[in-house]
């Protein structure tokens, strides 16, 4: 006789206690987590894109420029165009506009729903560098500020020399400036040249006028040389050089002699 075949068994295998499997435990405990987490991260960037789709940068409204025109200051900002002011990066647009020599200080403010204002100062043009047959206008720190190409030539005060060669002649001709400046010159003067050479060699042009001034003490020559004009223009004496570097006296050449004062 055949024995009965026996019954196979189920390979199911059930924990003690008839409780679920720690590893379905936490495939649950991870979906609990993970379904919020995606809820917040979705409402985040649905709410990021309808702002950024509500505030389109429509307008950017200048201040303070004198120099600089509105279409050179946005070029400087780098913006292209199309940008939002919820997202627009207002700390790369300062970065942006520093970089230019003229601009000493900004601020950059955001007007929602759709202005960028940016308030500017200014470098102040103080003289014309000379370098061969280009001219720079610079500000009070000798910084270079732009190269005059086809643009009408301001009047300022000329320094002609290389202040890359010459830096300590270059020092003090700023200086001279700045003394000519204070002491009423430029309303008086037409052309005003600074060359620098050696400090000590000094010599400015006025208006066709050679004054050799050396190093030092500008306002007290110069004041010097005023009292001087007055006597010259009066005796009209036609003028070669006048020299101001001693400090006991004053020697005016004329065209044909030397007087001493």
């Amino acid at each position: 006789m055949k024995k009965p075949a026996k019954k196979g068994r189920k390979n199911t295998l059930v924990k003690k206690g008839g409780g679920t499997s720690p590893a379905v435990s936490r495939m649950k405990n991870f979906g609990i987590i993970l379904l919020p987490l995606l809820a917040v991260l979705s409402s985040i960037y649905l709410v990021t894109v309808l702002v950024r789709s509500a505030f389109p940068l429509q307008h950017i409204v200048f201040s303070g420029s004198e120099h600089l025109s509105d279409e050179d200051l946005r070029q400087l900002t780098g913006l292209k165009g199309g940008e939002n002011l919820a997202g627009l990066p207002a700390a790369q647009v300062y970065k942006n506009m520093s970089a230019s020599p003229w601009v000493q200080s900004l601020s950059v403010r955001k007007e929602y729903p759709d202005t960028l204002h940016i308030k500017v100062r200014e470098a102040e043009p103080f003289a014309l560098l000379q370098m061969d047959s280009r001219f720079f206008i610079m500000d009070n720190k000798g910084k270079l500020l732009e190269e005059l190409r086809d643009s009408p030539v301001p009047f300022l005060p000329v320094i002609i020399g290389n202040p890359f060669n010459k830096k300590e002649g270059f020092t003090e001709a700023i200086s001279l400036v700045r003394a000519i400046k204070e002491s009423g010159l430029m309303s008086r003067k037409d052309r005003i040249e600074v060359i620098a050479n050696r400090p000590q060699d000094m010599t400015v042009n006025l208006d066709g006028v050679v004054v050799k001034i050396g190093s030092g003490e500008y306002q007290d020559k110069l004041t010097r040389f005023m009292e001087l004009e007055e006597e010259i223009r009066t005796r009209r004496i036609p003028v070669d050089y006048i020299d101001l570097r001693f400090a006991n006296k004053v020697v005016v050449k004329p065209v044909n002699e030397v007087v001493r004062r």
